[in-house]
């Protein structure tokens, strides 16, 4: 009997544990999260991102998107988790591969990581949000997104370049020009410090 009720302990101590590292500190709401989306030239661009950062330089039919976003007081720091901003384009769920950002160099990284194909996994709706897939096996860089690992980077001002391609290579994905403003979605995720994904939240799109 004594071994049951041990087993059934350890049982519960699991599952409990599971639910507690798994559970946000916060959900989106209490951010008050605001955005906006809009095409711009260069000048517009790098003057929206003043002496903190470079724009993208578009040539030709490239376009240039500048976007803003905008958070509240975090009511608990990051501690090793992270906020993911993605912008995706919904024809194809490729991202930009470049971008220029205000803020601090330590504040917002650039880039993609594995560990985020869970996001795609738990929403259906973000699946840009994974690596691209070819065939059974193979999987590759889908873009880049937006690394936010300081919550007091907000607000945070961007610039990603869509460059227009006579031929998109299919062996290499991204998203590309002409795009219109109906084509994107952007999102942002709250990851923990282990990738757990708290929540993702939709912002435009």
């Amino acid at each position: 009997m004594a071994a049951v009720l041990a087993l059934i302990l350890i049982v519960v101590s699991v599952a409990a544990w599971r639910w507690w590292h798994n559970h946000p500190p916060y959900g989106p709401e209490t951010l008050a999260i605001k955005s906006s989306l809009t095409f711009v030239g260069n000048e517009q661009a790098q003057a929206a991102l003043g002496e903190l950062g470079s724009a993208p330089l578009a040539s030709g039919r490239d376009q240039l998107l500048l976007g803003r976003v905008s958070w509240q007081t975090l009511p608990k720091p990051l501690d090793g988790g992270y906020f993911a901003l993605f912008l995706i384009d919904k024809r194809t769920n490729h991202k930009p591969e470049v971008f220029g950002v205000a803020a601090p160099q330590e504040a917002v990284g650039i880039g993609s990581a594995g560990i985020e194909n869970r996001i795609a996994e738990r929403y259906s709706w973000l699946r840009g949000a994974g690596d691209a897939t070819f065939g059974d096996d193979e999987y590759r860089s889908n873009g880049n997104r937006l690394h936010v690992a300081d919550g007091k980077a907000s607000p945070l001002t961007f610039v990603a370049l869509f460059p227009y391609v006579d031929e998109p290579d299919p062996e290499l994905p991204m998203a590309t020009a002409p795009v219109a403003m109906s084509d994107l979605l952007l999102a942002l995720v709250y990851l923990g410090p282990d990738g757990q994904v708290y929540w993702a939240q939709r912002l435009q799109g």
